[in-house]
């Protein structure tokens, strides 16, 4: 102890470096223990709830239903992707690393305007709201909002897909505003 009852500086040292030591070792045996040709991205995927008053819709029912087992997104095939339990309802995800994943019953998204820029998709119209890494498309035009997250650089393939699955699954209606 030193005069004012702190431990040693060589003590606090020692302790930090074993600690990065440590934190070294479990993230090698992380990678190690995973297997050369798993990849990343494998097993079940967390998905965070969020407000879907009407996830247990028989529409989302009807498009969960008719959502495809595979997407195609610039020539690559995602297959579809095990949530990890408790998987929020009405939701699916495709691909490993980067997964496009899509929600069914959800709130009206608040960036929809009467002057909001909408892009028409195979009879669909949807809402392009840009994240961080990702853009979230929200479908606004039918009984139920349906928003489909896809990665930066992910191609059109899973727009036009999905579209094409809700104008099969889910009938028109007009847009409703605030």
């Amino acid at each position: 102890m030193t005069e004012t009852g702190a431990p040693p500086r060589a003590l606090i040292v020692a302790a930090a470096v074993v600690a990065l030591a440590l934190a070294a070792v479990a993230g090698v045996l992380g990678v190690l223990s995973r297997g050369a040709d798993e990849p990343a991205g494998d097993g079940p995927l967390p998905l965070v709830s969020i407000p879907a008053p009407q996830a247990g819709s028989p529409q989302c029912r009807d498009l969960v239903a008719a959502a495809p087992t595979e997407l195609e997104s610039s020539g690559d095939r995602l297959g579809r992707r095990e949530l990890a339990k408790p998987a929020p309802p009405a939701a699916i995800a495709w691909g490993q690393d980067s997964p496009v994943v899509l929600r069914c019953g959800l709130e009206r998204p608040p960036e929809l305007t009467r002057t909001s820029s909408l892009r028409q998709i195979n009879g669909v119209r949807w809402l392009q709201v840009p994240g961080d890494g990702s853009a979230t498309w929200y479908v606004v035009d039918r009984d139920v909002y349906v928003a489909l997250t896809v990665p930066a650089g992910t191609g059109t393939g899973p727009l036009q897909q999905i579209s094409d699955t809700v104008a099969g699954a889910l009938r028109p209606v007009p847009l409703r505003f605030g």
